[in-house]
């Protein structure tokens, strides 16, 4: 039984990242199709190729695609910041006293003076006289006293039978005195408990004086309570047994708040008050109460409540009080009548306290001295009976009237059902035992709530319960099951549960061998330990999960939860880590990621995932875990997991592979240079091949795991980081001249091997190496020209590249001898893979122009490590004028990001590289930043704040001699953290969608499939009705527009990649943002994802970067949700092109091509690139348009004039090639399926100005040809389901067309005054869902156009 059936169905559906392992107990009949079924799915729904009057529901299967992709938790906040793990002081280490105490002695004063009453106290009669339940009357005085004070003894040590116990029975004040020096010398640092029992003296004087005796008994000696908390000192309790006792309490607080105010503030005494009534009131006389009612309530509870309930029961007359003498069973017996009536009792008392008192006082008195809440829950009694004979018991703290709770008479029921069957015992000892329906009903009352309650409901008053019913094995199951119910609510109902005092509870269970209760004590932990790490170590915790973890018989989500659990126990804590090391939990891990196939459906990612991180948690910082690691061959096992689907497994296995690598031995100035590092000839290996497998990681569809690749690569920067060093220098070393910056800024055109390799155009553009002003005069003369702009320019004394005044010479590197400042010695670095070094560094280079900031930044201070610093230097934006263009820039908007003329610029003028070097002189703001060389990162400490450091981190300036400050440079990994957020979460709700999601999409479902209708019989609509016009305001022309479906919303684009979004029937602007900082190729494709859910704004740069928005209509509150560069490391040399892009909702592809011989096939679901399909042809592709029917199925129009159709079904690919641009060959401008269900006509648009329709049955010729615009079409836009298309030219023209070639409309250039206007035509697309057409134009105008019929909304 997997968690019970009153758990398993909702944890079989508890979350996407939860498989189908518990749909026995779910009550479905399947887990629904795998993830890989998804894209066929898609193609049978629209495989018939319906006519267009098929029915809606076809329609709505074809038009209405169901796919929804970029919505998981992986894409809430990447770029901000990643989610907090375990911390240290949580909530756990909120709950969990570290210094429990204990009552080391009790002190019991006893001033009874049997036989001589007080001279202030007039007793009625009959009275009360049981003291301790003994007559005093009933032997002679002196061993009345004795009996009762033996009495009270036993009384007070059945609730703490290890503490000491002193009597003194009626002393004087030398004998307390003694007492209680005695008592606290014994105690120490423990509490001390002073029973007062004054019903023989007077009562307290006002100025909180007790009463004791002279040593002849012949007068009442007063004792000052100041001296009495002098002598007992705390912490301590006291306990006041007399008339009036309110006074005692009053004085002592008096005496509190004046030691605290003349002490400036100290802390105050631990010191706990117990008083039985008021200052003005008198103990009840009252014969159906013993005299010590207060103490019988304390210490014999259970007694005093029966008697006090028999005494107004219906069954007074049926029971006498020697009955309840005679309860069968004992206390701490919860399988007899008297311990179940204590059990029951404790439940009521807890139940009440917590519910009415603050949490951390309820802490303090019920759950750190097990004497003390034995009390304070005795205490509650005794108020409620006293409060009966108009007596009020007072406390300190003082606790809010509880009296009459509703609990009591949960207590009333129970005690009337237990002592109904009292006589029947008594009669019979060998009766059955029947346990009290108590337990039950409650735990249906928890179980009501939870089907109910909420966060913002009143918390359940049962958690109390709950905790005491996990001490029964009958009820244990059902509690932990409502329990881990209750836990997965949220953080806060763990914080509740907490308070309450669970975790010793769930601690102790960790030693069960009960198989019933494993999996759900597994959830109960993995819920805990999601908001606070514990030691489960000292504890030995950790053996049972690692016992579960390797049980093929539990659930792999479970046996996920269980690696959750040792990832937190091993995490940061080399404790943890050695014992599971002993324990031998790298080779259980490692087993079940060798069971685990990758190729099975029913693998468990949750489970791969997060035994990838607690191996990951396990070896980092742990030299001789990474040996055993090494050893049990774990690369081996981990490597397959990069390809993994799921983006948090191939993320948490980078992270594994990433801590493998050595840096906790490592010496930062020689990394693995020292020879010593050098012996281990297999662990380098295993290394050197974990990077070159993450290297190709790099270009990975989810910033997520580029993220980790990074952070790994950074890993192995530092360990390495001396070869890495000298193997750069030895790469780039210099020509004895350098080209100019005119010839180096047309080498944007580079590859990997052109970047890496010695005798390449690049790699001479080498450092301009500092030398002492011995060697530097010859150099620069021969390599520097005197026409090149870096000598009119950059050259000048003080600047990084010709400070004559350093004496720190870098030259003695090249020549392999060790520098003057002592830090690089290349001599003694082993022969290293050049090869890896420059695909290590060229791959961390384009990893700093991530599309992810967040991956960017990580990638640059990977770099740093190596002594390369990336000066990032924003472009100008285009169309505004900055002056002289021959003196660069060098003022910054931004800290840290310096503008400058780089010498060394791969790409466009954004991003030069540049080795560190320390500034001897302060640095001027008139110099180049170029490539210059750094030694080592001792330096970066003082070089940080110069202008030019590109490096906003601040951790990059902590640099410090020490090997664990040296560590702290490292960029840290954030998978762990983050994953851990998952198990914060309700896993056991239903993943389904909430009602307010699912009407939405209903809703929209509706208005689309009405507006489709609609559409598809709008033949002959004549676009001539400009209903709005728009102007952005870019500096440059419009690059791409979009109309969004269900909201009078355009969104456009221009070429500095600025994004505004407009309301185009307010005329209002909603946001403006910019893509991203530094870009000036412009924006290539606006597409909207998931345009029926959560609608994502899908942004493709020409550079191939594409970056998903949402709430990108919100101003202000646009937010990154990913990010890739969908052509990285697959372009040839053709630069020039322009990537283009498209986005197929059906199948969740996003097709990409530009500049390469092929078309990528990502999978926005699995954030991969799934294929890479061979385009067939030497040309560029030049447009781009993927059918939104027919999942799969796209079509390339190219430069030379050719159109491609692909079905990434069929391995004949292409699957149609034609040529329908015959009359003059243009390249392809646009091209698209046209209007409707039927997928085999396209029409396809080029620059010479002609439209070709062609049916690819028939490839030979196109059918229809349209000679739109002569020598100058710009643009093409077809209808989703409208039959009409549109062309825009560069002499402002616009013509619509029907799918027969007859032209509809014509929108052209007015210079009339009043008449329309629109500047030269740079994009056009049409409304999704309504006959709208948006114009956008060179002089950045939006102008929409609609039909006479438009209305608005």
């Amino acid at each position: 039984m997997a968690l019970g059936d009153l758990m398993a169905s909702r944890l079989s559906v508890s979350s996407p990242s939860v498989s189908n392992h518990l749909d026995e107990f779910s009550g479905r009949e399947d887990g629904g199709a795998p993830v890989g079924e998804r894209e066929q799915e898609a193609v049978h729904a629209t495989e018939s190729n319906l006519p267009v009057t098929a029915a809606a529901g076809a329609t709505s299967m074809a038009y209405l695609p169901q796919t929804v992709v970029l919505s998981e938790f992986r894409h809430e906040g990447f770029e901000d910041c990643a989610e907090v793990g375990p911390s240290d002081s949580g909530l756990v280490s909120k709950w969990r006293p570290k210094d429990r105490l204990k009552t080391g002695c009790v002190a019991l004063v006893l001033c009874l003076n049997i036989g001589v009453d007080p001279p202030d106290v007039i007793k009625i009669s009959p009275c009360a006289r049981m003291e301790c339940w003994i007559d005093p009357h009933s032997m002679a005085a002196p061993k009345a006293l004795e009996t009762i004070g033996r009495a009270l003894h036993a009384q007070y040590e059945r609730w703490q039978p290890r503490a000491r116990y002193k009597l003194q029975l009626d002393p004087t004040v030398e004998e307390v005195k003694k007492l209680c020096n005695t008592c606290r010398k014994y105690a120490r640092a423990e509490r001390v408990l002073f029973h007062y029992n004054g019903h023989g003296v007077p009562k307290p004087t006002a100025n909180g004086e007790i009463w004791v005796f002279n040593k002849s008994y012949t007068q009442y000696i007063p004792l000052p309570i100041n001296e009495l908390d002098s002598w007992l000192k705390t912490p301590s309790i006291y306990v006041f047994d007399c008339s009036a006792a309110g006074m005692i309490v009053k004085a002592f607080l008096e005496r509190q708040d004046w030691n605290t105010s003349g002490s400036s503030g100290s802390s105050s005494k631990d010191f706990i008050l117990l008083a039985a009534c008021e200052a003005h009131e008198t103990l009840p006389q009252s014969v159906e109460f013993p005299a010590d009612v207060f103490t019988s309530c304390l210490t014999t509870p259970i007694k005093m409540a029966l008697r006090w309930f028999c005494s107004r029961s219906l069954l007074r007359d049926s029971l006498n009080y020697s009955l309840i003498d005679q309860i069968p069973g004992r206390q701490n017996d919860r399988k007899t009548l008297l311990g179940e009536l204590n059990w029951i009792f404790t439940a009521v008392t807890d139940t009440i306290a917590w519910n009415v008192l603050p949490h951390d006082l309820f802490q303090r008195l019920f759950r750190q001295d097990l004497l003390v809440a034995s009390l304070f829950r005795n205490f509650l009694l005794a108020e409620r009976i006293m409060r009966a004979a108009n007596c009020s018991p007072v406390s300190y703290p003082l606790l809010p009237p509880t009296h009459q709770h509703h609990m009591w008479d949960a207590w009333d029921m129970a005690a009337e059902i237990c002592l109904s069957k009292l006589p029947q015992l008594i009669a019979d000892p060998n009766a059955d035992f029947q346990s009290s329906p108590f337990f039950t009903e409650q735990l249906t009352a928890f179980e009501v709530w939870l089907d109910h309650g909420s966060e913002h409901k009143k918390p359940p008053e049962q958690l109390p319960i709950v905790l005491q019913v996990l001490l029964s094995q009958s009820h244990r199951f059902r509690a932990l099951v409502l329990l881990g119910r209750f836990l997965d609510m949220g953080p806060w109902a763990v914080d509740l549960a907490l308070s309450v005092g669970i975790f010793p509870y769930v601690l102790k269970l960790l030693q069960t061998t009960a198989t019933e209760l494993r999996q759900i004590l597994v959830f109960i932990w993995t819920k805990i330990l999601a908001l606070d790490k514990v030691d489960l170590v000292k504890d030995g915790g950790h053996t049972y999960f690692i016992r579960f973890l390797d049980s093929m018989d539990a659930y792999p989500e479970q046996r996920a939860m269980a690696a959750f659990v040792l990832a937190v126990v091993v995490d940061g804590h080399r404790r943890g880590q050695e014992a599971c090391i002993e324990a031998n939990l790298i080779n259980v891990c490692l087993k079940h990621l060798q069971i685990a196939n990758p190729s099975d459906g029913q693998t468990e990612p949750l489970l791969l995932q997060w035994l990838c991180l607690c191996l990951g948690k396990l070896w980092e910082d742990f030299p001789e875990a990474q040996v055993i690691g090494l050893q049990a061959d774990a690369p081996t096992i981990i490597l397959p997991l990069l390809l993994e689907p799921q983006p948090e497994v191939r993320a948490s296995a980078a992270f594994a592979l990433g801590t493998l690598i050595d840096v906790a031995s490592v010496s930062f100035g020689d990394g693995h240079g020292v020879d010593e590092d050098f012996d281990d000839d297999e662990k380098i290996k295993a290394e050197l091949n974990i990077i070159k497998n993450l290297l190709q990681l790099a270009v990975d569809g989810s910033p997520l795991v580029r993220a980790e690749v990074a952070v790994a690569l950074a890993r192995f920067a530092f360990s390495y980081n001396k070869p890495l060093k000298s193997t750069a220098v030895e790469n780039w070393k210099p020509l004895t001249s350098q080209p100019s910056l005119a010839s180096i800024n047309h080498l944007n055109n580079y590859t990997p091997s052109q970047f890496v390799q010695v005798g390449s155009s690049i790699s001479h553009i080498g450092p301009v190496l500092r030398g002492n002003s011995e060697s530097i005069t010859a150099g620069r003369e021969g390599r520097i020209s005197s026409s090149s702009p870096i000598a009119s320019v950059g050259i000048m004394h003080g600047s990084p590249l010709s400070d004559d005044s350093s004496h720190h010479s870098d030259s003695g590197i090249l020549t392999k001898e060790i520098g003057s400042n002592g830090v690089i010695n290349c001599s003694r670095a082993r022969p290293f893979d050049n090869a890896l070094c420059s695909q290590f560094t060229m791959a961390l280079f384009n990893m700093t122009k991530d599309p992810s900031p967040r991956v960017a930044n990580l990638a640059r201070r990977a770099l740093s490590i190596i002594g390369i610093e990336l000066v990032v230097t924003k472009a100008p934006r285009l169309g505004i004028n900055h002056g002289d263009s021959s003196v660069p820039s060098h003022t910054s908007n931004l800290p840290g990001l310096a503008r400058s003329s780089s010498w060394f610029d791969l790409n466009a003028g954004h991003i030069s590289v540049a080795f560190r070097t320390p500034p001897v002189s302060p640095p001027r703001q008139s110099y180049m930043a170029g490539l210059r060389r750094v030694c080592s990162l001792e330096f970066r400490p003082h070089q940080l704040n110069s202008p030019d450091t590109g490096l906003a981190d601040p951790l990059l300036g902590a640099a410090g001699s020490s090997g664990g400050s040296e560590r702290s440079l490292l960029p840290q990994s954030t998978i762990y953290n983050w994953s851990c957020g998952h198990f914060s979460r309700p896993l056991l709700a239903g993943a389904d969608d909430n009602e307010e999601t699912i009407s939405r999409r209903e809703e929209r479902e509706r208005i689309a499939l009405d507006r489709i209708v609609k559409c598809q019989h709008s033949s002959n609509v004549k676009l001539a009705n400009q209903i709005a016009s728009w102007d952005t305001k870019f500096e440059t022309g419009m690059k791409a527009s979009l109309l969004l479906p269900f909201s009078p919303i355009v969104v456009a684009a221009d070429e500095n990649e600025q994004i505004r979004v407009w309301n185009y029937e307010e005329a209002t602007t909603l946001n403006s943002f910019d893509n991203h900082e530094s870009s000036d190729r412009g924006i290539s494709k606006l597409s909207l994802v998931n345009e029926l859910d959560d609608s994502l704004l899908l942004v493709a740069s020409s550079d191939g970067n594409v970056r998903f928005w949402k709430n990108f209509t919100e101003r202000g509150k646009q937010k990154l949700v990913s990010a890739f560069s969908s052509l990285q490391g697959h372009r040839n040399a053709a630069r020039g092109t322009a990537a283009v892009v498209d986005w197929q909702q059906q199948s969740g592809y996003l097709y990409a091509s530009g500049g390469t011989s092929s078309v990528l096939l990502w999978d926005l679901d699995k954030e991969q690139l799934v294929s890479s399909i061979p385009s067939s042809s030497d040309s560029c592709i030049s447009a781009l348009s993927a059918s939104q029917v027919q999942g799969g199925q796209f079509a390339a129009g190219f430069v030379d004039g050719t159109i491609r159709i692909y079905d990434i079904r069929t391995p004949e690919m292409p699957v149609c090639t034609a040529q329908p641009h015959t009359q003059k060959v243009e390249k392809v401008v646009g091209i698209g399926f046209q209007p409707g269900l039927d997928t085999t006509k396209i029409v396809s648009a080029s620059l010479a100005g002609d439209i070709q329709f062609l049916d690819v049955r028939n490839q030979s010729e196109p059918y229809l040809t349209i000679d739109a615009h002569r020598g100058s079409l710009a643009a093409l836009a077809i209808h989703r389901h409208a039959p009409i298309i549109a062309s825009g030219s560069a002499k402002q023209i616009v013509k619509v067309f029907s799918l027969k070639g007859e032209q509809l409309s014509i929108i052209r250039y007015y210079p009339t005054f009043m008449a329309q206007r629109i500047g030269s035509v740079s994009c056009l697309t049409f409304h999704p869902y309504r006959v709208l057409l948006a114009i956008g134009a060179a002089d950045a105008c939006v102008s929409i156009y609609a039909d006479d019929t438009y209305q608005t909304r």
